[in-house]
């Protein structure tokens, strides 16, 4: 028996070490303040596509936390200024070469920025990565969602009729997409045929639909469609942050988290409460800011050339 060995080599234990510190580094050097959030909490994400683990704790419900993204925003409006947090997070069903149910994740605030800037910094700290390892320059590539869809399927997907939407993905998936929502739809159509396309190196996607907002804020783009404000970094055609301009508007997000109760509720999914700290917060005044978590274990893959990221992980599930 084998199986009580770590996952990854001796070597690669070095260069995950290695990366921990260039990151922290990276953000001392900018003046950004590492805080570490609780990962497990009462609270959890209502996000349709992402389940959480549960828990119990002195007999109470409880959750492995997605991301440390609420509790972020809670220091964020108790005025703790720019942050970031390295630590673990956790999602359910999600095992396989790009994904481990427990994940080191890289999130982090700038104050009076927008998304546009914020995807600067990415493209910064990334192409510091590859220097330090003496990789060639790393490409930079932005471009729109409208584009990525233009370019793949020729449609708008900001104006494609529904039934349009449902036809490519049921084409694409299987039948059961005959009925599927808009939102879902295009996601299904973005992960097998748009992200396929994608050129190598680090590709900055923005401008995503109104019905994909999140904790985005809106806006009215150039073509008069309302956009989200958020953008979705690739790195060699791997998905690896995702980053927001934040909403703050309290009422808002509280009425996006309903949404997305009757979302669940539809499709016979575990309802989750409300996170009304969070919503506290925001009603008390999160500043302006824009915000981007970021995945470590992929990052260290796309550097070191892992096909698998049980490979860059002292343990995966599988060995846990």
């Amino acid at each position: 028996m084998t199986d009580w060995q770590p996952d990854c080599s001796l070597a690669m234990l070095q260069r995950r070490a290695e990366l921990l510190q260039q990151l922290r580094l990276f953000f001392f050097q900018r003046q950004i303040l590492e805080v570490d959030a609780p990962v497990l909490g009462r609270s959890t994400v209502t996000d349709i596509n992402i389940e959480s683990i549960s828990a119990r704790v002195s007999g109470d419900s409880a959750y492995l936390q997605t991301s440390p993204e609420y509790f972020l925003k809670r220091l964020l409006a108790a005025g703790s200024g720019d942050i970031y947090c390295l630590g673990k997070a956790f999602r359910d069903g999600e095992a396989g070469g790009r994904h481990n149910p427990e994940f080191l994740l890289l999130e982090w605030y700038r104050l009076g920025w927008d998304e546009h800037q914020l995807m600067d910094e990415v493209g910064a700290l990334i192409s510091h990565l590859y220097e330090a390892r003496g990789l060639p320059s790393l490409m930079v590539h932005r471009r729109t969602y409208s584009q990525c869809f233009s370019q793949v399927l020729g449609i708008d997907p900001h104006t494609a009729a529904l039934s349009d939407l449902q036809a490519l993905a049921t084409a694409a998936g299987s039948p059961s997409w005959a009925k599927e929502n808009r939102a879902n739809c295009l996601d299904l159509l973005f992960s097998l045929k748009v992200e396929p396309q994608l050129p190598s190196g680090l590709v900055f996607v923005h401008d995503y639909p109104d019905c994909q907002a999140a904790l985005a804020q809106t806006m009215v783009d150039s073509q008069g469609q309302r956009v989200s404000r958020r953008f979705e970094a690739f790195l060699n055609g791997m998905e690896l942050a995702n980053g927001y301009f934040e909403l703050t508007d309290s009422n808002e997000q509280r009425r996006r988290f309903e949404v997305d109760q009757a979302r669940r509720e539809d499709a016979n999914k575990p309802i989750v409460a409300l996170d009304n700290r969070l919503l506290g917060a925001l009603e008390q005044g999160l500043p302006t800011c824009a915000g981007v978590a970021l995945g470590v274990d992929r990052l260290l893959m796309q550097l070191q050339g892992a096909a698998s990221i049980a490979e860059v992980m002292p343990f995966s599930w599988n060995r846990c």
